[in-house]
């Protein structure tokens, strides 16, 4: 056998062994299952959408600044994106010397854990607050949410630019390596490309300069 086929061999022993321990346990699940006998490093995430419950590829953790996206984060595995936030803040503090003002953020961002740490370094957290909607909102607290939105849009909207017209959703890279290396050109090539609005860190889900979004 030459290297790639003795490689596919040992694939199949370890797809072999999980089906047969998911057997022996009555189980519907194991760690690290692989999916594909090319691709073993690719494993099947969860993401609860209507009609695609299970996707399978790289999960990116990004952050916008000012014109230029910045690949955090790449995983094969599925993980909580809300972990990366104070790394992605921090990031920016080393960047420019100073916290951003604000951090503009999807629901998955506001754990009361990223709340507390965000205050104690005196950053506005996006999003309203813990417990039961208020019935009564101000008209500057309503505008405040609208822009905050906005500006998180920006991140979004990358990573739809990314899979619509720089084929960030049909990467034909096989290895893992590969892959990770076609995805962070792909954020090259972005850059080159398209401006954000200026002044913010975004954070995929996102972080903006004096305003910053997840």
């Amino acid at each position: 056998m030459n290297k790639k086929q003795y490689k596919t061999l040992l694939v199949i022993k370890e797809v072999v062994r999980q089906q047969q321990w998911l057997f022996d346990n009555n189980k519907q699940s194991i760690e690290d299952r692989i999916v594909s006998l090319s691709q073993p490093h690719i494993r099947p995430i969860l993401r609860g959408k209507a009609g695609k419950s299970v996707e399978f590829g790289a999960k990116l953790s990004a952050s916008c600044f000012e014109r230029d996206v910045f690949l955090d984060r790449i995983s094969w595995d599925n993980f909580n994106e809300s972990g990366d936030l104070k790394a992605q803040v921090e990031a920016y503090y080393r960047f420019t010397g100073y916290y951003p003002e604000s951090v503009h953020v999807d629901r998955i961002y506001r754990t009361r854990e990223n709340r507390a740490w965000c205050k104690e370094k005196g950053i506005r957290l996006s999003g309203p607050p813990l417990g039961r909607p208020r019935a009564n909102v101000s008209k500057s607290k309503k505008r405040q949410a609208l822009e905050d939105e906005r500006i998180r849009n920006a991140i979004e909207g990358k990573f739809g630019q990314g899979k619509r017209r720089f084929g960030l959703n049909r990467v034909m890279a096989k290895l893992d390596n590969t892959s990770g290396t076609v995805i962070a050109i792909t954020f090259l090539v972005m850059n080159r490309c398209f401006l954000v609005a200026p002044g913010f860190l975004c954070v995929f889900m996102s972080i903006w300069k004096k305003n910053t979004c997840f």
